[in-house]
């Protein structure tokens, strides 16, 4: 179908297509800009592009998610950081990005289709840029390895977008592998692929959509990011990451400011969240992480204050009606919920979700099973 269209468009079959998933992060939020741990695992909902070179310095960018039939054209001469705005942003900073390492990328026809929720905090505009940095890579025989790619991406949205974000969605949509999530250590880029098979315990993993939508290149998300960067200097560590979960209690007393509290005190016990979720995981026992995701949850609400009525108001029935644990996910203000539950148990939630968004005059949220898929790859 992605195919046809491109052809449609441009008069020519695509050279090939590509697909790079979303993502859910199990646990580990706000964790990867402050050099620590996360636990995310690829989501089977993809963009997918099809795509072909170009010798003129022109590239084309096209989304079935635009309402305009007309491809988008630019000079890849004139992409310059804050100079491209909306969805184009993202493919165009890959482009940029790969072009500023010493790339010689001549230019590109794109077409996109996508089955990722967009500003559901599940990484629709990671996949984004994955999968185009993985087609122009193939297209132009770059052969970058995948993590590589992940952090072409997060430089083409740091600079050339200008989102703060951290390496875990890029490298989780670049990276993972099906029937795992991804233990990644966010300061080295080390990888542990972590088995998680939830249906073999007889449990599911419902993600809950709460469709309010959030943007991590302004507001909240900036500053938790810059209030960390200040406390890791007031306490005169590299990073967030570097404060050991035994002695926060020593790191909490050396800072003055109630704010800054806070934000370690939520890192810190993220990053031993995701070390015991992980080994709970290892040793065959999903069951037992559900509290972890709970309190993982709490933290984000009460500490570093980036959830919203919808989210706790999803964590709260999801728990009430029996879920072995509930959290929040992605950078937050909005966005998705996930909840571990029990087979049998998975339609009384998803259910009482409803319910509850409906009686609070929301949205109804879209809920959907998630289970690992795989990272980025080539289809044809």
């Amino acid at each position: 179908m992605t195919a046809d269209v491109f052809q449609q468009l441009y008069g020519f079959t695509p050279e090939g297509v590509w697909a790079a998933p979303g993502r859910v992060n199990l646990i580990g939020e706000h964790t990867d800009y402050n050099d620590g741990f996360v636990l995310p695992f690829a989501l089977t909902r993809t963009t997918v592009a099809a795509a072909s070179r170009r010798d003129d310095g022109v590239l084309r960018l096209h989304s079935s998610a635009e309402a305009s039939g007309a491809p988008v054209e630019l000079r890849l001469d004139d992409l310059r950081p804050g100079g491209t705005h909306g969805w184009t942003a993202y493919p165009a900073g890959i482009a940029w990005a790969l072009r500023d390492a010493g790339h010689r990328i001549t230019g590109a026809d794109l077409h996109y289709d996508s089955t990722v929720p967009i500003g559901a905090g599940l990484s629709s505009s990671h996949a984004l840029e994955v999968v185009t940095a993985l087609a122009l890579s193939d297209l132009f025989g770059l052969g970058l390895e995948r993590w590589r790619l992940a952090r072409l991406c997060q430089r083409a949205e740091n600079v050339f977008v200008g989102a703060p974000t951290g390496i875990m969605d890029q490298t989780a949509s670049a990276c993972c592998t099906e029937g795992h999530a991804l233990f990644l250590d966010t300061r080295d880029l080390s990888q542990r692929h972590i088995p998680l098979d939830l249906a073999a315990h007889g449990l599911r993993l419902l993600v809950i959509d709460t469709q309010v939508k959030h943007d991590h290149s302004e507001g909240g998300y900036g500053d938790r990011r810059r209030g960390c960067e200040e406390a890791a200097a007031a306490l005169g560590v590299e990073a967030l990451r570097d404060i050991a979960h035994d002695r926060l209690d020593e790191a909490l007393a050396r800072l003055d400011d109630e704010n800054s509290r806070r934000l370690v005190r939520h890192v810190v016990t993220e990053n031993h969240r995701v070390e015991q979720v992980v080994a709970r995981l290892e040793a065959g026992d999903p069951r037992s992480v559900g509290p972890l995701l709970t309190a993982g949850h709490a933290s984000l609400r009460d500490d570093f204050r980036v959830s919203c009525p919808e989210l706790d108001l999803a964590v709260a029935t999801a728990l009430d009606t029996g879920a072995l644990g509930a959290r929040m996910t992605g950078g937050g203000f909005g966005g998705s919920a996930i909840a571990l539950v029990e087979e049998e148990a998975a339609q009384k939630v998803s259910d009482a979700l409803t319910a509850a968004f409906r009686a609070a005059g929301h949205r109804p949220p879209r809920i959907f099973t998630a289970t690992p898929g795989p990272g980025a790859h080539r289809i044809s």
